[in-house]
């Protein structure tokens, strides 16, 4: 049993070496922050499309990093699973992207804000998140995957790469919202494909899939590219 003059002594001790730690992992972790917080690519668009976030209570739907409310998606890998041209189309019009699904409140974002609310999402992407948020797990395994289809998909048109995929997967690659597009060709012929992607909503009434607006030559790209899956 400790006499009082040694425990006075335990206890001095045991807290100064404890403080010190605390102090030491508080030095660790200021001296750390600039390079994980991507501080050195803040620049004026970054901070306009955070004051955007910010006056328009995105928070009080979406998580960034995190912190937030949870009715709507995490945003801190925004640009990343979603990809930029996508983003800009939902932005402007986020009812077009989910026709009768999405709650999204439109708020009519000038040209200029747009471009800067996606690159605040990305610089909010480039910050060391230790592996925040994590990817599924989950997911089923891809289907197996033709040569010939392997060498469709290294030629994927820029509107398929960075707008459909993010909704429709390919070769076991892409999103999980619409159906995989694996042997489209085999299901629907090339009229019904280019009457599909012209006016989804005038060709399968209630469909999920938005309206792009897409012009004739994209429209001839886009089914030319599917009839080779």
């Amino acid at each position: 049993m400790l006499s009082k003059s040694s425990a006075r002594w335990f206890f001095i001790g045991g807290t100064t070496v404890f403080s010190l730690v605390f102090l030491g992992l508080t030095l660790d972790t200021v001296s750390q922050v600039p390079k994980r917080s991507n501080q050195e690519q803040m620049s004026e668009a970054v901070i306009h499309g955070h004051d955007i976030w910010t006056d328009n209570n995105c928070m009080g739907c979406h998580t960034l990093l995190g912190e937030g409310a949870y009715y709507a998606p995490e945003l801190t890998k925004v640009v990343e699973r979603r990809g930029k041209p996508w983003m800009r189309l939902f932005l402007k019009d986020p009812q077009a992207m989910f026709p009768g699904q999405r709650k999204m409140v439109q708020y009519n974002f000038s040209d200029e804000e747009i471009e800067d609310v996606i690159t605040f999402f990305e610089w909010i992407g480039n910050i060391d998140t230790n592996g925040f948020p994590a990817k599924p797990d989950l997911a089923p395994p891809p289907p197996p995957v033709s040569t010939a289809t392997q060498t469709a998909l290294t030629q994927k048109p820029m509107m398929f790469a960075t707008v459909c995929s993010a909704c429709h997967a390919t070769g076991g690659e892409g999103g999980t919202v619409g159906p995989a597009l694996d042997g489209v060709s085999t299901r629907f012929s090339t009229e019904q494909l280019h009457s599909w992607l012209k006016d989804p909503q005038a060709y399968k009434p209630g469909t999920a899939m938005p309206n792009l607006n897409l012009s004739d030559d994209t429209i001839q790209e886009l089914v030319t590219f599917l009839n080779t899956l």
